[in-house]
């Protein structure tokens, strides 16, 4: 489908050209060892499946060599085994589950079967986030990144994770989930508006991909997330380094290459227009010629709607590429206590089907860093806590349920 976009967006292009020297030579053979790079590691995911995710005990986080390390980077997405013991999680979902069976007016959906809600202060979600485990693993997590210029920003502290609140899922089995496709969170134009994140992808948009650090910190720190703020694109304004999902059991899919993805994905929209060349279908394979682009307002993969941007969002017709329906690959089975967590910029989904036979359950919980971005978020995310807009929820919990003093400072308290 092809979308309107205002005319500034090749302004915006050009731009971008116009700042890189030989840039049409650069971007496209850059392109053409992208496709080159995708086709064999497409190949591997594919044949491997599940066990292309690296897993890893909690208690062996400190312990992992710096070759593990590397591939855990490498892939983006971490399943981090027996955070939570399995008797205090199932007592989280038991609770969950009574909340959301005794109070039927709290907003969640769909509307006739909700099974996602937007509940952000239960009890259970508030002891969950401030498990000392829990916050041991975004601090591992968090340790992740760096600054690649050796200066560390001013107001950042990644061994001082803060709290992010967000909402829980109870997943009936049988019937389909199209609300999460694949896509992109953390931010959509922005990540080529927004001259602060774009740099976060230079070396991407310079046609030097090999180069590209997606974990350094010197331009995402200060980097603008929402630049336009709607009900209907809810972006949020938070730099998480990893989002993530306590399983209270659940499936989840990732493309478990960051390097790859980010150079895919933000390489096409000055690369083609999808509108004059059906983009992707004529470039299959490296025969084909190849053009720079940047007359058109079109950014492929992002879908406008009423007052900003969603996407990235890729889908098998969009980008090929990425083979989406062999690589996006599943979890191993998980179990209650296990989290998964993937990269802020990482490409995942949810299960389209649940083919177990008793309700599946997550609550969403990410890693934060200290930033003077995100710590001024948190003090506003207190004082909404405190105003008590979730007071009269079965189940809403109160700052005594949070269970460590580190949880309490993660929170803003």
């Amino acid at each position: 489908m092809v979308y309107e976009f205002p005319p500034r967006f090749a302004q915006l292009k050009q731009e971008i050209a116009s700042s890189v020297p030989d840039f049409e030579a650069r971007v496209t053979q850059s392109w053409k060892e992208i496709l080159q790079e995708l086709n064999n590691v497409t190949s591997t995911i594919a044949k491997t499946g599940s066990d292309y995710i690296h897993q890893v005990n909690f208690n062996d986080l400190d312990k992992l060599s710096e070759s593990e390390l590397q591939t855990i980077k490498r892939k983006g997405s971490v399943l981090i085994r027996d955070i939570v013991p399995d008797e205090e999680v199932l007592k989280w979902k038991d609770t969950l589950k009574e909340l959301s069976k005794c109070d039927p007016n709290i907003p969640g959906f769909p509307e006739n079967d909700k099974q996602f809600f937007h509940v952000y202060w239960s009890q259970p979600q508030i002891q969950a986030r401030s498990h000392p485990n829990m916050l041991k693993a975004q601090d591992w997590l968090n340790g992740m990144f760096h600054a690649k210029s050796g200066l560390n920003p001013e107001g950042v502290n990644l061994a001082s994770p803060l709290s992010y609140a967000d909402r829980f899922r109870i997943r009936h089995p049988g019937g389909y989930w199209d609300r999460h496709p694949p896509h992109v969170d953390g931010g959509s134009i922005e990540r080529w508006e927004d001259p602060q994140y774009r740099r976060c992808f230079s070396d991407i948009l310079g046609g030097n991909w090999r180069a590209h650090d997606a974990y350094d910190l010197d331009n995402r720190v200060a980097a603008k997330h929402s630049l336009y703020v709607s009900l209907i694109v809810r972006q949020s304004t938070v730099f998480r380094t990893y989002q993530g999902w306590l399983a209270l059991e659940e499936r989840y899919r990732s493309f478990p290459d960051i390097l790859l993805s980010n150079a895919y994905y933000h390489t096409p929209p000055i690369l083609h227009s999808y509108s004059c060349c059906r983009f992707m279908r004529i470039y299959m394979t490296l025969r084909t010629g190849i053009s720079v682009h940047v007359s058109s307002a079109e950014f492929h993969g992002l879908v406008p709607s009423e007052k900003g941007y969603k996407g990235p969002m890729p889908t098998p017709e969009s980008h090929p590429h990425l083979r989406l329906g062999q690589t996006m690959t599943s979890i191993p089975t998980v179990k209650p206590g296990d989290a998964i967590f993937w990269h802020c910029d990482g490409v995942h989904s949810v299960e389209p089907e649940h083919t177990g036979s008793r309700d599946s359950a997550v609550m969403y919980i990410p890693a934060v860093p200290t930033t003077p971005q995100n710590w001024e978020y948190i003090r506003r995310q207190k004082d909404a806590f405190l105003q008590g807009s979730e007071k009269d929820y079965v189940g809403a919990g109160r700052p005594d349920d949070i269970l460590c003093e580190d949880g309490k400072a993660a929170m803003g308290f």
